[in-house]
């Protein structure tokens, strides 16, 4: 048969999912509820900065905000996110409303295809009785669900949608064909059938845990360096000569995957009666590494003989990594709120986080570069490309004797330590 697909949610996965189908099914429809965001679609723009404006302008896609222009799709694709609570719990709302959404024009015959990040049973467990309700259509007979996880990258131009491998699962297997089917014309990296979906959401919420467990480990050697004297970026670079040694950095993990996925694995545990160790010990120790670094500046401050209240320290980064504009779950915002507590407020540049977003999610207000100068210290916190073609000037920004913070060791240490305290992770 012919597919009419559909994707709910326009963001840094489903955009590309989108204009992907579009290109091989050209009534594909792209829907949001935000208003502004479909405007800037439909204009060209892109603030994700995941999709060329070349690629919008001349996709045939349709982006719109009225649920009726999905009625008749027979592939459903929601793509919303599955942030965490205040309480670190899973927060199903957006995957609920979004089912909710989808329920109100799903058809017979249709099958809907969740790419959110879940704990396995979401799915066939939450999801699909909210779509029976709310469209009135017996489930498994009617309509059918079917899970294939998102593994897109922010900022990432060599692993995409096309060139990764793309997992997919169904409840019956006539599903699992259609699915597999259409998404083999958008990825030609290949298609991965998984048996069921328990499976395959498993396996999505584990590819970030591995992920998040490995950083920790890299974070806790680093510090217990920082004690020793040692830099771990020389240890990591020597220790990786070895053929088997696998090669992480340690850093602030944040974004909408890594620092997010393990508390779903995590939650459907302790549902189970099972308490996880390792999985959690890995997130309290990422969780707490923007708080080192702001206490280890103090002390440094307090050894050069700098005043801390009246120290004058800028922050370069504020997204959640370097050369994108996501600003979901940064860590950079623990330094500088743990500055704050010792009563340092730090100036904050990012030349891609929007100024907007950044009052609104953090309270920070973002300066011009040109407002950095004369520092104390300097946080070098995320490397995006503006910074690192120009590492030179970044030193000139912090007086002579002063400290550079370098969290992703991005810089030259031999050429800071001539003129200024070095200190990285």
């Amino acid at each position: 048969m012919d597919e009419k697909i559909s994707v709910i949610g326009l963001g840094y996965v489903g955009l590309p999912v989108a204009i992907g189908f579009a290109q091989n099914y050209p009534d594909t429809v792209g829907f949001d509820i935000n208003v502004e965001r479909v405007a800037e679609l439909k204009n060209g723009k892109d603030r994700t900065l995941e999709v060329s404006p070349e690629k919008l302008k001349s996709s045939s896609i349709m982006f719109t905000t009225d649920v009726e222009d999905m009625r008749g799709s027979t592939i459903l694709i929601i793509t919303v996110p599955t942030p965490t609570d205040m309480s670190k719990q899973p927060d199903l709302t957006p995957l609920r409303k979004a089912s909710e959404t989808v329920g109100k024009v799903l058809g017979k015959g249709a099958i809907v295809v969740y790419e959110s990040t879940v704990y396995p049973g979401v799915t066939r467990e939450f999801c699909r009785p909210i779509l029976a309700e709310v469209s009135g259509l017996k489930a498994g007979e009617d309509f059918t669900v079917a899970y294939s996880p998102e593994r897109i990258n922010p900022g990432d131009k060599e692993h995409t949608l096309e060139t990764i491998t793309k997992i997919v699962s169904a409840e019956d297997e006539p599903s699992l064909k259609r699915v597999a089917k259409a998404y083999s014309r958008i990825v030609a990296a290949g298609i991965h059938k998984a048996p069921t979906i328990e499976t395959a959401e498993a396996a999505k919420v584990i590819e970030n845990s591995q992920r998040d467990i490995n950083i920790a480990f890299m974070n806790e050697l680093a510090l217990i360096f920082d004690r020793i004297g040692i830099r771990t970026t020389d240890v990591i670079e020597a220790a990786s000569t070895k053929w088997n040694f696998l090669k992480f950095a340690p850093g602030l993990v944040g974004g909408h995957c890594i620092g997010v996925d393990p508390y779903y694995l995590t939650a459907k545990a302790e549902l189970l009666g099972y308490h996880p160790e390792v999985i959690l010990a890995g997130r309290r120790i990422n969780d707490n590494m923007g708080n080192y670094v702001a206490q280890r500046l103090i002390k440094l401050l307090i050894c050069i003989g700098a005043s801390v209240r009246d120290a004058k320290v800028g922050v370069l980064g504020l997204t959640f990594k370097e050369n994108v504009p996501d600003l979901r779950n940064s860590r950079v915002p623990d330094i500088i709120n743990e500055l704050n507590a010792f009563g340092v407020f730090p100036k904050v540049h990012d030349p891609q986080a929007s100024a907007a977003e950044a009052k609104k999610e953090y309270g920070v207000d973002l300066c011009n570069f040109d407002e950095l100068n004369n520092l104390d210290a300097l946080i070098f916190a995320v490397p995006h490309k503006e910074y690192c073609n120009n590492t030179a000037d970044l030193i000139k920004l912090v007086k002579p004797g002063g400290i550079v913070m370098d969290v992703k060791s991005a810089l030259d240490p031999k050429r800071v330590k001539e003129t200024h305290v070095y200190w990285s992770l």
